[in-house]
């Protein structure tokens, strides 16, 4: 397979890069947070002075509105930009990154985590101290973009882009209100909720038992209390995010206004999705599986929910004409030019084993009450993926090189420090549940454990993040990206993608999924990648049946 030439080498394109370097600032700021938040907590601040009141009425409000416009900036930035950014290039090309002056930014991060400290601990009421950690909390903004930019460009790169800071504020402000208002409508949805789901109960003539005031709903064998977070809010949250940014990514494919109306169509579905699992949760308690369905039911069928509305959307919205654009792309008449005559269609050898992964994982989980006794279902449903396309995969590079290895230690090392720095208590139930098994199924299971995660995990989560995921952000005709070329963009958007897979260790697996993406830009080679990540796994998984640190499975 052939790509295209490339004027300048990986390196020179990171110095070189704005999005690099916006992308490395945003991703190091991030860790920063994350690391001081650990230690920090709003209720353990005095509400009695002016200054320090309003830091712990507003504070996190303010941090996440910083980061949602930095974000919206580093997006939308460059494009509004215009002809200036072109001039920016050229200065930052002549100038790297300063790493010269990172020790002063260390010096700021160190005092304000000792302002930090000496604020949320001491109990002081004064306003000289909050003054000054505010203070703090600015010169560690100010020291950290002057490592990675000098001021004149910040100031040219601030002037060109007046019009993204009026719509970022305005998106902003918009954003955060409607997070706060959204707290309000939980308790009267939460209510419209509980009587959806009363009156779907009737209808399957189980003797129903209903509460509006304690709002506790069941039979006379089981019965559960909707709280304001049942009411299905969240799920339609994700949906509206998840369709926006789906016609946004395809903007050039959809009909608009026609195609905005997936989005309340999405959201509505979402939403009495929510009520039908409420349903189906008391039925299954009701039937004797009591478990299951306080544990792997009721966590997971949210999430098989929104996968479920996610994928309609998708599919609907490529099969209905109506909402297509003039090019016909999506018509079920059109002829598909767009696949390649010579590769054909690769999407599905990328993606379907993590999606198999995925499925059988929402299965597996949901049917189980806290020990996921189903887990070799996953090994399986990944591996009869990879087998169906072998012959595809045998056209992929699998060279590995010492990159391998070495990224899988780094990322085991920084997985291991960030975990002290957050400890979590062992799994309980995967320890329970594995103490209840005799000893041939338990090894069994242990196996299918480790092979999944040494094999299987690595091999189809490298596949989609790495090999599609991080190439198709960067062009549609994916297959033809060279991964030696990375764009800034792809490559921190897929990093990020997959740290939010790990759910509360993102972090940890972003910074792991830039790792992972060096390995394969460096030679191309998928196999690099899935080996570094395999390495990863094998040790997490030595780490965890030596320690009994179960918490990391």
């Amino acid at each position: 397979m052939s790509y295209p030439s490339a004027p300048v080498t990986p390196l020179q394109t990171f110095t070189g890069s704005l999005s690099a370097r916006l992308g490395l600032m945003t991703l190091t700021l991030l860790l920063e947070i994350a690391i001081i938040s650990l230690w920090v907590d709003n209720a353990q601040l005095s509400r009695d002075g002016l200054i320090v009141g309003i830091v712990a009425q507003w504070g996190a409000t303010v941090v996440r509105a910083v980061v949602a416009f930095a974000l919206f900036w580093i997006v939308f930035g460059q494009a509004g930009a215009g002809t200036a950014l072109e001039a920016i290039r050229l200065r930052l090309a002549d100038q790297p990154v300063r790493w010269v002056l990172a020790p002063w930014h260390g010096l700021a991060l160190a005092a304000f985590g000792a302002l930090s400290q000496q604020l949320y601990w001491s109990g002081q009421t004064g306003n000289l101290l909050p003054a000054v950690w505010i203070a703090g909390g600015v010169t560690v903004l100010v020291t950290l973009a002057i490592v990675f930019a000098p001021w004149p460009v910040w100031r040219a790169l601030l002037a060109s882009t007046v019009d993204v800071w009026g719509f970022g504020l305005g998106a902003t402000i918009v954003a955060v209100a409607l997070t706060r208002a959204a707290r309000a409508l939980w308790e009267p949805v939460s209510s419209l909720t509980f009587e959806f789901a009363a009156a779907l109960l009737r209808l399957t003539m189980l003797p129903v038992r209903s509460n509006p005031v304690l709002r506790e709903l069941g039979t006379d064998h089981f019965q559960v209390e909707i709280a304001a977070e049942c009411s299905g809010l969240e799920g339609v949250a994700l949906v509206l995010v998840f369709g926006a940014a789906w016609l946004w990514f395809f903007r050039s494919e959809y009909r608009f206004p026609h195609a905005l109306l997936l989005l309340p169509a999405g959201m509505a579905a979402i939403w009495v999705l929510n009520t039908v699992r409420i349903a189906a949760l008391i039925g299954i308690g009701h039937a004797g599986w009591e478990s299951v369905a306080l544990g792997g039911f009721h966590s997971q069928a949210g999430w098989i929910t929104f996968v479920s509305v996610s994928l309609a959307i998708c599919w609907a919205s490529r099969r209905l004409p109506w909402l297509a654009s003039g090019s016909k792309a999506f018509s079920p008449a059109a002829p598909t030019v767009a696949k390649s005559t010579a590769e054909g269609d690769w999407t599905a050898p990328w993606l379907v084993p993590f999606l198999a992964i995925l499925g059988a994982g929402l299965v597996s989980r949901a049917s189980t009450g806290g020990f996921e006794w189903l887990y070799p279902l996953r090994v399986i449903a990944a591996g009869a993926a990879l087998w169906f396309f072998r012959n595809e995969y045998r056209k992929i590079s699998w060279r590995l090189s010492w990159a391998a290895p070495a990224a899988g230690v780094a990322v085991f090392a920084l997985w291991l420090g960030l975990e002290k720095l957050s400890p979590q208590a062992p799994n309980a139930a995967l320890s329970s549940g594995l103490a209840a098994l005799p000893m041939l199924p338990r090894a069994l299971w242990l196996c299918c454990r480790v092979l999944g995660a040494v094999v299987t995990v690595p091999v189809a989560e490298e596949l989609a993040f790495r090999g599609f995921l991080m190439r198709r952000l960067s062009s549609a005709s994916f297959t033809q990206v060279d991964p030696t070329l990375f764009r800034a963009f792809a490559w921190f958007a897929s990093s990020t993608a997959f740290g939010l897979l790990h759910g509360e260790r993102w972090l940890a697996g972003a910074l792991a999924g830039l790792i992972y993406a060096w390995a394969y830009s460096r030679r191309g080679s998928i196999g690099d990648a899935a080996a570094a990540h395999g390495i990863t796994n094998g040790l997490l998984a030595l780490w965890v049946l030596a320690t009994g640190e179960t918490q990391l499975w």
